[in-house]
């Protein structure tokens, strides 16, 4: 069901919208809305503009407390906002040496592993970089080529050049490598490898002996870097825990303040004005959304004796344009289906709320579609288990399924598919298959038309009465529908069909209504052009559309045949399981029966559970549902 809303609209001293935030909204449920958009109307109000005091501490305390171990709780004391401020810097303070120390040693093995990545490729050269450094009459460049440029350079440049190229390394598209020429032709033979994409990489004059023994001290500098910042870190871990609970509590109360300041992105102000000469000037807040009839009436009671908070609470607000949010409230046992209704959309405030509808009918066809005693019990205490552990809602709806497969397994005799060992109740699948698939379709015939019912009485509460009674699923669409039934039921049953004149009417005078529904449609809401688009085009849309609409009827029918072809499905590939395990008049090879019926529960248990969404998408919502509600998500909740 979806909950009574009332709208209030909440105003005080703007000082005083904290108190307000934390004392009364904490408490009751409320759907805040922004403001200024609900009173556009009003006159001299603007937009409660301040910056939140609380932003920078908050970066601080989140830095802070992800340091801290997950064990670790709040303290349970209370704490003031400049308390909790104190704390966090004083905590700030405290580690600041620390942090700084840490800091710099990350900046230290940052740059020593830039010096060990550009030292590498060069761990070949088995020369003291220093001496390198020292040349006097002999230029070097450390660089890189491609090797189709390399190759080229061996080829048909390197033996006419007065130059030397010492090979270090090579990966799939690069040699690595140093050259050396003479000081007085360093111009010319630069220019030369520049022309073949030498790539120069310059060496820092850090390194000590050759490129591997420098490539093995930096290295040593990293790991022991790498100690010492494991070592600031623990120290840094340990004083944080010395004042953790405290600095946790700090954290939650500037989380509260800081959501109860967010409070004002949605209120608004009104403009200062002087009351007297002997007054400051009044400025008071604005607070506007939902909160269900229950809470409202409670918050209106509480604050009758808080001078400073003045409240309108309406049933009807006819200046606010937005709708009124929508709470489901469900029992318990119902409530994780809103899961399938939030998938869809979640109803409109004046919509019917269909989870109650989704609960049974999902169970009850996932049940005749899958009737097992034994792989049901799995199914329920599988589901409950993921559900108790995991507060997983998909769990509580395979539980509830897996109840209504333990009632089929009884209603068919089948237990981890032996059909031998309980008597059945009602029928065995493969020995009545005429019988399943017939059943069937009268069932999906009967929610079809349960679906039409739910969409008339959303069309009542929606006052859409175009929809009630011109619509293919309001009353034209039910009377010809449950005619149509009715006559091949009599059909079946050897009974006569009414006479050609009450047949006439009950097809004809419906469907003629669905044909002309939009003309009628706009002459009852007083349109002046009945054929917008011209009576030829009319006649011809909506001649497809109709159709359309008889092709609808028999195609949503007849899916429900997949209803009973799954019944006959898991009975047939449980047989095969029995086949192969020898189980035909026996229990047969029980290892066989325990990985059979594991992979026919988890098969078929998914694509079951699929396919009854579908029914109900496509074959039921999409008669009597919209969804086109928007969630009730209280300012509470968001801390």
């Amino acid at each position: 069901m979806i909950e009574k809303m009332k709208f209030l609209s909440i105003t005080g001293p703007k000082s005083d919208i904290d108190r307000v935030a934390n004392t009364y909204l904490s408490k009751y449920e409320m759907h805040l809305e922004n403001a200024l958009s609900e009173l556009s109307t009003v006159q001299d109000l603007k937009p409660f503009v301040e910056m939140n005091p609380y932003r920078d501490l908050m970066t601080k305390s989140e830095e802070l407390v992800n340091k801290l171990d997950s064990d670790c709780s709040a303290s349970h004391n209370s704490m003031t906002p400049s308390e909790a401020a104190d704390v966090i810097i004083n905590a700030f303070s405290m580690l600041e040496d620390l942090n700084a120390q840490k800091a710099k040693l990350k900046e230290k093995k940052t740059h020593y592993k830039e010096l060990l990545h550009t030292i590498e490729p060069f761990k070949m050269l088995n020369y003291d970089l220093k001496k390198i450094m020292e040349f006097k009459f002999i230029k070097f460049r450390f660089g890189r080529i491609s090797h189709e440029f390399y190759t080229k350079f061996s080829k048909y440049v390197y033996e006419n050049l007065n130059t030397v190229f010492y090979e270090c390394d090579s990966d799939e598209d690069y040699v690595w490598g140093i050259y050396f020429v003479p000081a007085t032709s360093s111009v010319k033979i630069d220019a030369i490898y520049s022309s073949l994409h030498f790539e120069r990489i310059f060496i820092p004059n850090e390194y000590e002996g050759t490129p591997e023994q420098a490539h093995d001290t930096i290295l040593r500098k990293i790991d022991e870097t790498t100690a010492q910042i494991k070592q600031l870190s623990a120290e840094i871990k340990k004083k944080l825990e010395s004042v953790g609970p405290e600095l946790l509590l700090a954290h939650q109360t500037l989380q509260i303040l800081s959501q109860t300041h967010n409070i004002r992105k949605v209120a608004a102000c009104t403009k200062e004005r002087n009351v007297d000469a002997t007054h400051d000037n009044l400025v008071f807040y604005i607070l506007c959304g939902w909160m269900t009839l229950s809470d409202a009436n409670a918050f209106i009671k509480e604050i009758e004796t808080d001078s400073n908070v003045y409240c309108i609470s309406e049933d009807v607000q006819p200046d606010v344009s937005t709708k009124p949010p929508t709470k489901l409230k469900n029992p318990k046992i119902f409530k994780p289906f809103e899961m399938f209704i939030r998938m869809y959309g979640v109803p409109a405030y004046n919509e019917l709320d269909p989870t109650l509808f989704v609960a049974i009918t999902y169970s009850l066809i996932f049940g005749v579609m899958f009737g097992d005693v034994g792989q049901g019990l799995c199914l329920v205490i599988g589901g409950a288990l993921f559900y108790k552990y995991k507060k997983m809602n998909l769990g509580a709806i395979i539980s509830l399924a897996g109840i209504f497969s333990v009632i089929f397994g009884f209603m068919y005799g089948s237990i981890f598919g032996y059909e031998d060992f309980i008597p059945h109740v009602w029928m065995r699948p493969m020995d009545n298959i005429m019988s399943i698939l017939i059943t069937a379709i009268v069932f999906g015939a009967f929610l079809i038309i349960v679906a039409m019912i739910l969409n008339i009485i959303n069309s009542i509460k929606a006052k859409d009465y175009a929809r009630l009674f011109f619509d293919t699923n309001g009353v034209a669409g039910l009377v010809f529908y449950g005619s149509i039934i009715a006559c091949v039921a009599l059909i079946f049953t050897g009974h006569a069909l009414p006479g050609t004149i009450i047949l006439a009417i009950m097809f004809g005078v419906p469907l003629l209504l669905i044909f002309f529904k939009e003309p009628i449609e706009r002459k009852i809401k007083k349109k002046s052009n009945l054929f917008p688009e011209g009576k030829g085009m009319f006649v011809v849309t909506s001649i497809f559309e109709l159709l359309e609409v008889l092709l609808s009827y028999a195609s949503n029918t007849i899916s429900f045949l997949r209803v009973g072809a799954f019944a006959l499905s898991h009975a047939a590939m449980m047989g095969v399981v029995l086949m192969f395990a020898g189980a035909e008049h026996g229990i047969g090879n029980i290892p066989i029966m325990i990985i059979g019926n594991i992979i026919v529960a988890g098969m078929e248990g998914l694509i079951v559970g699929i396919q009854v969404l579908r029914l109900e998408y496509y074959e039921m919502f999409s008669r009597f549902y919209r969804g086109t509600g928007k969630e009730f998500k209280p300012y509470k909740n968001n801390k």
